[in-house]
C-alpha cells in the first residue's frame, strides 16, 4: 500500500518538542530514545495512574501534565506519542491532530476501524504526520521470513502460534475487553505480519473464548482464525495469554511446494527432503529506537517510513472481520 501522506510540511523546529502518554514499557522505550537525540526535547508526560506517571517523571526528568488533553494542548509541544490504553489511542491522536501536532501511536490507532480511517484523513488534511508503530516489521523474525520465503517455493499454508502463559493473570487492562479490545485488534501485529507478507484477504473464521473472571475482566483468551487470503493461501493464527496455558510457545510456520519454514524469534529452519538449514534471526532488541530515530528522520528530512497508517488500517479491519466472525459465529467475507 502506498504512502499517501504528504511529506512537504517542512523544517520542523529543533528541538522538536515532545509529549508522551503513557508511562510503561513503549513509553519508556521512547523516552529513553527521545532524549538520547539531539533532533528531540522530551517536554512533558501524562499517565493513567498517577503512581506510574510520577516514578517516570522522575526517571526521566520531564514535567508532569494533569491529562492528556492538556498535554497536546501545550504549544512547545510538536510531537504527541500516545502509548497509553488501546481504548484512548483515537480519541488521543483525533485531540492532538486538531491541535496541530504530528502524533506518534503504538498499534491499533483505534479499536473501530471506521474511526481510524477519518484519522488518517484528517492527519491528510492538517498536513501532519500520523504514524502507526508496527516494530514487528522491523525485527529479526519478519526480515528472516521475508529473505527465507523464496527458498520453499509457492506458499499455500502459514501458520502463526502464540501462547503466553500468565499464572496468576494479570489484573491490568490488557486483560479487559474494553480497554484492550478484541484479541487480534489489540494484538494486531499477529494479523499484520500475514497482511505483510501475503496481502489481501478474502474471508475470515473467527472463534474466540474468555474465562472470565468478572464481566470485564478474563484470566484467560482464545482467539483462533483461520484467514483465505486473495492470492489462495490459507492461514491459520492461534492467540492465546493467561492461566489456562502451561506452555509458552511463539512459533511461525510456513509451508510451501519446495520447502517448510519454521521460525522462533531465536532461530529459523528450512527443511527441504531430508535436510535441515538452521536460519539466523537477528535480535529484537533496539526496535523502539530504530522506530523513533525513523520518526524523527521523516519529520526532519522527508524520509518515508516503513509503514503507512493505510496498511496497519487494513489489518485492523481483518481483526474487525474475525471479530465480527465470532460473534456471529459464521464465516466473514471481506471481498465486496
Amino acid at each position: 500500500m502506498s504512502q499517501s501522506l504528504d511529506l512537504s510540511w517542512g523544517k520542523v523546529s529543533q528541538p522538536l518538542g515532545v509529549g508522551i502518554v503513557g508511562t510503561g514499557y513503549a513509553a519508556k522505550m521512547r523516552a529513553t530514545a527521545l532524549k538520547a537525540d539531539e533532533r528531540s526535547q522530551l517536554v512533558a508526560i501524562s499517565g493513567y495512574t498517577s503512581a506510574s506517571t510520577i516514578a517516570f517523571s522522575q526517571e526521566f526528568d520531564v514535567t508532569v501534565s494533569a491529562s492528556w488533553t492538556d498535554l497536546v494542548q501545550r504549544p512547545d509541544i510538536d510531537l504527541v506519542v500516545i502509548c497509553t490504553i488501546n481504548r484512548d489511542h483515537g480519541q488521543i491522536a483525533r485531540h492532538a491532530l486538531e491541535h496541530g501536532k504530528h502524533v506518534v501511536v503504538e498499534y491499533p490507532l483505534s479499536l473501530d476501524p471506521q474511526e481510524a480511517e477519518s484519522l488518517i484523513t484528517l492527519a491528510q488534511e492538517k498536513n501532519k504526520l500520523l504514524h502507526v508503530e508496527h516494530i514487528e516489521l522491523l525485527g529479526g523474525l519478519h526480515n528472516a521470513i521475508k529473505a527465507s520465503l523464496a527458498a520453499i517455493g509457492q506458499v499455500f499454508y502459514v501458520r502463526y502460534v502464540t501462547f503466553n502463559p500468565q499464572h496468576p493473570a494479570s489484573r491490568k487492562w490488557t486483560y479487559q475487553p474494553s480497554l484492550f479490545g478484541f484479541p487480534l485488534s489489540g494484538a494486531l501485529s499477529r494479523l499484520h505480519r500475514f497482511t505483510d507478507l501475503f496481502g489481501t484477504v478474502a474471508s475470515v473464521n473467527c472463534q474466540n473464548q474468555y474465562w472470565e473472571i468478572e464481566p470485564d475482566l478474563y484470566k484467560a483468551c482464545l482467539c483462533h482464525t483461520q484467514l483465505t487470503f486473495n492470492n489462495g493461501i490459507l492461514g491459520e493464527s492461534v492467540y492465546g495469554k493467561g492461566e489456562v496455558f502451561w506452555q509458552s510457545e511463539n512459533t511461525f510456520t510456513l509451508y510451501g511446494e519446495q520447502g517448510t519454514l519454521i521460525f522462533t524469534p531465536e532461530k529459523g529452519q528450512l527443511i527441504q527432503n531430508d535436510t535441515i538449514q538452521t536460519l539466523e534471526v537477528a535480535s529484537r532488541r533496539g526496535l523502539f529506537v530504530k522506530d523513533t530515530q525513523m520518526v524523527l528522520d521523516c519529520l526532519y528530512q522527508g524520509t518515508p517510513l516503513y509503514i503507512t497508517p493505510e496498511a496497519s488500517l487494513y489489518s485492523l479491519k481483518v481483526a474487525e472481520a474475525a471479530r465480527q466472525s465470532s460473534l456471529s459465529r459464521q464465516k466473514y467475507n471481506l471481498n465486496p
